[in-house]
């Protein structure tokens, strides 16, 4: 606002300026014009008699009306002198010069040359600044021009002052208009501007204390409504975080209180002797299987922390991929002879060589392996299949069962999500293991991706490349 005040100031005292020197050049042109007009006029009204100038009295209304006629619209007086200084003509708004005045030689003799241009008092006739000019009276003779007398126009030069005002005033009057509608597009334009902003604020103050529900206009197409939107994805997103983190801790809650509660029970009861002799090996194991789920647990959380923080680091060697896809079924196959799931594909797969961390990748392995064998429906197949494409290795792990819903299947890989959120099948999961595995598998370059029709079959394809020829 500062900037452009001092620019219409500036522009204003410009403006002022040259309509002033505008108005103050016409006006001396118009007295110029009015001075020889008269002077025309008594020229030809003159006729030289013995050397000597006689103005032919028949005209003097003539005259008069011509005077009264230029004085009229431009309130100024209009004075013919003779040679001497002594006035023989007076507009009527001259009437109180004396008829007796005489005009200064020093004035005469400029206004005999043409040279009569000044702002002063007509040499003390006037009791304020007059701007005054005077022209000289000449008639033609043989030997060439004579001036018989002069005639000079005055004009008050308070109008000029009066002029300056009203253009001032007239220039402030607009200026504190303009400035009024300015301050009021301005103000509007900044609400709008800052209203986002202030939303923003609001709602980064609830953020901070755990209300992620805010959020900000998006109404605008410019800056604004790209930060808003920006904004607003980034509350989406902090919303989201929110609901994983809450999840996650009613999570680790249940999976640390439940094998603890197990364990502090059932040694409870084997040291006062509820539990008797006879059963305690049989509850010791029990014991034994919950502290090696902690540890999974505890496994896990320092694996995404390391994932997280980058500190997670590879030891890679040469080695077959098939191999240690065949070694983790061969883990599981207890398990899934209780539930009768046949395993296809396993004597089809021929050696495939990857570059990597083998203890990661036997973990990816390991991971999916053991979501089939927990999601593949009793009595049904898990199908691995193995080949390569181009530069890469890619593996495929085939389980039948329930399969994953589209509502599910787009966040499969976040951490601490589980599709079955009663637990009825993923009892001892925190929603990490798939995340691990998708972690695991870029950091060596791969990818994975998950297809599912829901009730008939899910597959987890991944891809590592391959390592160099020996």
């Amino acid at each position: 606002m500062l900037a452009v005040f001092l620019g219409f100031t500036v522009m204003g005292v410009m403006i002022v300026y040259f309509v002033t020197q505008y108005w103050e050049s016409d006006r001396w042109d118009t007295l110029h014009n009015y001075a020889t007009t008269v002077s025309l006029a008594i020229t030809d009204k003159t006729v030289m008699e013995n050397d000597k100038a006689i103005f032919q009295d028949q005209y003097n209304d003539v005259i008069r009306d011509t005077m009264r006629t230029l004085t009229g619209g431009l309130q100024s007086d209009i004075i013919v002198t003779d040679p001497d200084g002594n006035i023989t003509f007076c507009s009527e708004n001259a009437s109180m010069i004396d008829s007796d005045t005489v005009i200064p030689q020093e004035l005469m003799t400029k206004a005999m040359r043409g040279e009569l241009q000044e702002v002063s008092d007509f040499g003390g006739i006037y009791d304020g600044k007059y701007y005054v000019v005077g022209v000289p009276v000449q008639i033609l003779r043989s030997n060439g021009l004579k001036s018989i007398g002069c005639v000079f126009v005055t004009s008050n030069a308070d109008q000029y002052k009066e002029y300056v005002v009203t253009i001032i005033k007239i220039f402030c009057s607009a200026g504190i208009v303009i400035f009024a509608l300015i301050f009021c597009v301005v103000g509007l334009f900044s609400y709008q501007l800052t209203k986002p902003l202030g939303q923003m604020a609001k709602a980064a103050k609830a953020f901070g204390k755990g209300d992620f529900s805010i959020r900000v206009d998006e109404k605008s197409n410019d800056e604004i409504g790209d930060l808003a939107r920006s904004f607003n994805s980034m509350a989406d997103s902090l919303a989201a975080s929110e609901g994983v983190r809450r999840a996650f801790v009613a999570n680790v809650s249940h999976e640390l209180k439940t094998p603890m509660t197990t364990i502090a029970g059932f040694i409870d009861g084997i040291l006062d002797g509820t539990i008797p002799q006879e059963r305690q090996s049989y509850y010791l194991s029990i014991v034994t299987g919950e502290v090696k789920r902690l540890s999974r647990l505890v496994t896990s959380m320092l694996a995404l922390s390391r994932i997280d923080s980058g500190a997670l680091k590879m030891a890679k060697q040469r080695f077959d991929l098939s191999s240690t896809v065949l070694n983790t079924f061969l883990t599981f196959e207890q398990k899934l002879e209780q539930r009768s799931i046949n395993v296809i594909g396993l004597d089809e797969m021929e050696p495939i060589y990857i570059e990597g961390d083998r203890d990661m990748i036997h973990q990816v392995v390991y991971n999916l392996v053991e979501n089939a064998s927990k999601f593949t429906n009793e009595g049904g197949d898990i199908t691995v299949k193995m080949r390569t494409e181009g530069s890469e290795a890619v593996t495929a792990i085939i389980n039948t069962g329930e399969g994953i819903s589209e509502e599910h299947i787009d966040f499969i890989f976040d951490r601490f999500y589980k599709t079955d959120k009663s637990r009825s099948h993923d009892k001892n999961g925190m929603g990490l293991g798939l995340y691990l595995v998708r972690s695991i598998i870029r950091q060596h370059g791969g990818d994975i991706t998950v297809e599912s029709v829901e009730g008939e079959w899910t597959k987890f394809e991944f891809r590592l490349p391959l390592a160099d020829s020996v």
